[in-house]
This record gives structure tokens, sequence and C-alpha cells, in this order.
């Protein structure tokens, strides 16, 4: 292990923590809600979060996009661009966070027309949305400055953000409950006031580590929110290609996710039950190899930046080992404790037994997602969001047709086959896209 090495362990490990707590905001809410003695509140969180989840998803250029053009600036040691990217990356995130504030009554109609939730638990999740849509300003800003600091090469301020999310949410909402007498707005309470807590933490880091680069650039920009020339500007054309490339290929990935639910949905219970547990693989996959491609934004988009091709190289070679690695290990894994690991979520007899008939899908997805994974990383990184966006859009095209022609005769194994099929064509694709 050189150098190199090190220094994409520095940037993947406190990403691969901060990963791993982000679900533990909705487990911590579920859990309150869990002991109220209704399975309304429970559904009324869960669809509540699935909401948020899907809008937030959808802005997530905020952070990808800011990540990128900065890791860029700092490998030319650029700082006033530097800063310069996160005001108006902030802006950006106070519009939306406006917008969305603005327009939430269509917003939420929209969200309950996709998801389809059932009569008893809808006007919990209206209590539930109405608090936590205020929460917006604070978790855009977050993804503005956690992608800023993912450029900066330091993601241990997003860890220790993250980590203090959910020791805030967990005492608020204990407090807000249990102190209290509230219900599913103590919950929802809850939730904001982490979110608010973890964007003034984050300011306060910007603050004291970063006051010199920003040399106070960047709280006027945000005060003083305007349509000013500059958003238009030559300048801001780039960060303008690279949100919409984001957010068209964030639609794609959207589309395939909910489809795959719904698909899995309309072939009963238990068959979502199942796809529900074996996506849980996928997701803790996920959760390790995103640190790895935030390493690929940070690192790619440095030596990319400062065009030292031979580094930058080097990194993608590296990045790759270790992406082989995990891989390898995670298929091992899920061979030898896949099940034991699904009979820990769930003591559901039938749905263990029916996971049996599906569960090797999950052992090829670690095989087949590695590449798009970290090819993902270091096209943000380099803002090839172009390439990115055609990836997604020939994948989610493929998964489409396959899942239309598979699933008539096929079932369940043809849904799944359409997504590992669509996991292996964004890689195949970027890695043609990059030799041409």
């Amino acid at each position: 292990m050189n150098n190199r090495d090190h220094q994409i362990l520095k940037i993947a490990l406190p990403a691969i923590v901060t990963n791993i707590t982000v679900p533990l905001l909705g487990l911590v809410d579920t859990a309150i809600v869990g002991h109220m003695g209704s399975a309304a509140y429970i559904g009324a969180i869960a669809v509540g979060s699935m909401i948020f989840n899907l809008v937030y998803w959808l802005f997530g250029f905020l952070r990808m996009g800011t990540s990128g053009m900065t890791a860029q600036a700092r490998g030319r040691r650029d700082m006033a661009e530097a800063a310069g990217i996160l005001a108006r990356s902030m802006k950006v995130a106070a519009i939306v966070a406006v917008l969305m504030l603005l327009l939430q009554w269509p917003l939420y109609r929209l969200m309950l027309w996709l998801i389809a939730p059932t009569d008893d638990v809808v006007p919990w999740v209206d209590v539930y949305f109405r608090i936590v849509v205020w929460g917006a300003p604070a978790m855009l800003s977050l993804y503005s400055l956690s992608g800023w600091y993912i450029g900066m090469q330091n993601t241990r301020i997003p860890m220790v953000v993250s980590i203090l999310q959910n020791v805030v949410n967990i005492v608020a909402s204990l407090l807000f409950v249990y102190g209290w007498g509230m219900q599913v707005e103590g919950v929802a309470l809850g939730t904001v006031v982490a979110q608010y807590a973890g964007f003034l933490v984050a300011l306060a880091f910007l603050w004291r580590y970063y006051r010199k680069v920003l040399a106070g650039r960047i709280m006027g920009s945000v005060l003083m929110i305007q349509f000013s020339k500059k958003m238009v500007s030559r300048r801001t054309d780039p960060m303008i290609h690279v949100n919409r490339d984001i957010f068209l290929r964030t639609l794609c990935l959207v589309a395939v996710n909910l489809y795959f639910t719904s698909a899995g949905a309309r072939q009963g219970a238990a068959i979502l039950a199942v796809n529900t547990l074996l996506m849980q693989l996928y997701l803790l996959f996920s959760y390790i190899l995103d640190g790895f491609a935030y390493a690929g934004e940070a690192l790619g988009g440095k030596y990319w930046g400062a065009k030292d091709w031979v580094a930058y190289k080097d990194v993608v070679r590296r990045l790759f080992g270790w992406g082989a690695l995990m891989a390898a290990l995670f298929t091992c894994i899920y061979i030898i404790g896949g099940m034991p690991f699904l009979r820990l979520l769930t003591d559901e007899v039938q749905v263990v037994e029916a996971s049996q008939a599906y569960v090797w899908w999950a052992y090829l997805v670690p095989v087949a997602g590695v590449a798009a994974f970290i090819w993902d990383g270091l096209f943000i990184g380099t803002t090839q969001t172009r390439g990115m966006l055609i990836s997604s859009a020939v994948a989610a095209i493929l998964f489409f047709v396959t899942a239309t022609i598979t699933m008539n005769r096929m079932g369940n194994h043809g849904l799944w086959l359409s997504m590992i099929l669509y996991l292996l064509t964004r890689g195949i694709v970027q890695t043609i896209i990059v030799k041409n």
C-alpha cells in the first residue's frame, strides 16, 4: 500500500461511515413510532421518509456538481474559484428550497399519487410532510457544503456532521414524543431540528477551517440571494450544464428504482418483501463503494484540474483495484452469509423461504455494479457528467425493455435480470466513453 492508497482510504473511510449513518435517521424515527401503538404511524414515517428521499435525491446534483468542480479548482490551486463554486451552489440550493416551500402542496399531492399510501396512513403523512418540508433549506444547503468539503479532500467534516445529526435526532425526537407527549409531529420536529443542527455545525466548520479561503465571499453571496448577472454569466455555465446532466441522470435512476419496487409489489406482498430484503444487500454494497467513488471525485478531480495525467491514471488504476477487492469480498460474504443476514432482518418464514429462490441474484450485484460506482465518482470529479447521463439513459432503456420482455415468462427472476443488466450496462458504457 503506497501513499496514493493512503490518500484514497483517507477520503473513502470517513465517507463510508457517513453513508452507513445516513439511514439511521429514518431507522430512529421508525423505532420511536413503532412503540406508539398504531401501524399507521409506522406507515406514515415510511411514506414520509420516502417522499423526502426521492425529492432530495433529485437534487443530488448540488453535492455531486459542487464536489467535482471544487476538486478541479483545488487541483489548479485556484481557491478564489473554489470559494465562488460554493457561493453559487448555495445560491442554487436556496432558490430550490424556496421553490419547494412555495410549491409544497402540489409537490405533496404528486408524491402521494406516485406512492399511493392507504387511507389510514395519509392523515399522518400529511402531518409529517407539513413539518419536515421546512427543513429543505438546511438539507439542500448541506448538500452543497458536503460536496464542497469532499472536493476539498475533507470527508471527515461530513462524517462528523452526519453523526451529530443522528445524536440530535434521537435526543430531540425522544424529548418531543416522550417528554412533551407528541406523536408523529414530535418525530417530524426532531428530524427538522437535527437537519438545522447539522447545517449550523457544517457552517461552523466552514468558518473554523476555511475562512481564509472564503474571505467573506460565501456569506455575502448567500445573504444576498438574487438573480444577478453572475447567475447566468459564462463563468456559471459549467455549473448549469453539470447540474442539468446530473439531474437528468438521477431521473433515470429514480425511474428504474420506482419501477423495480412497483413491479415487485404487483407480484404480491411476499415478492415485494423478498425484493425489499435483497435490496438491503445492494444498499450495503453501495454504501461501501460510494466511499471509494467519493475518493474518485476528490482525487480524480484534483489531478484532472492540475492536469497531472500520471497521477490521475494512477488514481483510476488504484480505485479499480480497491473496487475489485471489495466486489470479491462482498460476493464471498453474500454467498456465505446472505441467507443468515436475511433471517436477521425478518422472522417471517414464508419470506425467508421465498428469498432462497432469488438470493443468488444479490450475489451478482457486487461484480455487476462495481465499475458503475467507480466510474461515477471519476466522472463527477472530472465533470464529465454528459457521459454519466448517456450511460444511465442507455442502461435505463435496456432495463425497461428487458423487464417488459422477460417478466411475463420469468416473473421476479426477469425483474432481477433487468436490474443486473442495468448495473452492468452503466459500467460498460462508461468504460467505452472513457476509451473513446
